[in-house]
């Protein structure tokens, strides 16, 4: 079966460019002027990736992307003519993938479209790694088979690059993961320098665990120009 790629943008050539090259690969293409009409539609289209244009009419990319991470962690690849680095970590921080600003050649398009998608595939995880295994820190566990996590018996709400950054702390439970090995794992070699992406993504991580944690354990400790350990926490 096809995977499914809605494309949000308001700009009809470049929307009609995008398409045009991803069908041309043989991927099932879905478009929109408007993020209120990917928000009206999207359970009807349950899509496997968004592509999601910043400045539009109406509601912008980021006020879409806030409103589509209260039900759906689908993978999401902001488009941006805009290269503010401000933008880019404001996306970021609302659950985006990744951002690709405009104007982007296609085999960079076709890069981090590959790369998302894979991220958020079942059969996506470490080779060496036990599909069965659930892995525990105090009140953490984190399942690789299902891509799940909970943390005092309730489900944490994870985006799939998250989930694959949890893993990778996970299967080095109280060892340092450097930054260089951890964005080269999760987002993808071309992405190895790209600290940004893990510093926001990490803070999310860390918000997320502290709304359903009382006490204030840290399991995600930050080794300052290294990288970053999940460590063992005690119940």
């Amino acid at each position: 079966m096809k995977q499914k790629i809605y494309i949000v943008d308001d700009e009809r050539k470049i929307l009609r460019f995008i398409a045009a090259n991803l069908k041309s690969v043989h991927y099932e293409v879905i478009t929109a002027d408007s993020g209120d009409a990917l928000l009206e539609n999207f359970d009807l289209v349950s899509p496997d990736l968004v592509l999601l244009d910043i400045m539009m009419p109406g509601h912008d990319g980021f006020y879409v992307l806030e409103e589509l991470r209260k039900f759906s962690n689908v993978p999401v690849i902001m488009l941006t003519a805009r290269s503010n680095p401000k933008d880019k970590v404001q996306g970021l921080n609302l659950g985006a993938d990744d951002y690709l600003t405009k104007p982007f050649s296609l085999d960079e398009l076709f890069a981090r479209v590959n790369a998302v998608l894979r991220r958020s595939q079942p059969e996506h995880a470490n080779q060496q790694s036990d599909c069965s295994q659930v892995i525990h820190t105090g009140e953490f566990a984190i399942d690789i088979g299902s891509k799940r996590c909970w943390i005092n018996h309730h489900e944490l709400k994870l985006t799939h690059t998250e989930f694959s950054l949890m893993e990778m702390l996970a299967l080095h439970l109280d060892k340092v993961v450097q930054h260089e090995t951890l964005l080269a794992e999760v987002w993808g070699p071309q992405y190895r320098d790209d600290v940004e992406y893990l510093r926001v993504a990490i803070a999310r991580i860390r918000r997320k665990i502290k709304s359903q944690v009382n006490e204030d354990k840290e399991y995600i400790v930050t080794y300052p120009g290294l990288g970053y350990m999940l460590q063992s926490v005690s119940l």
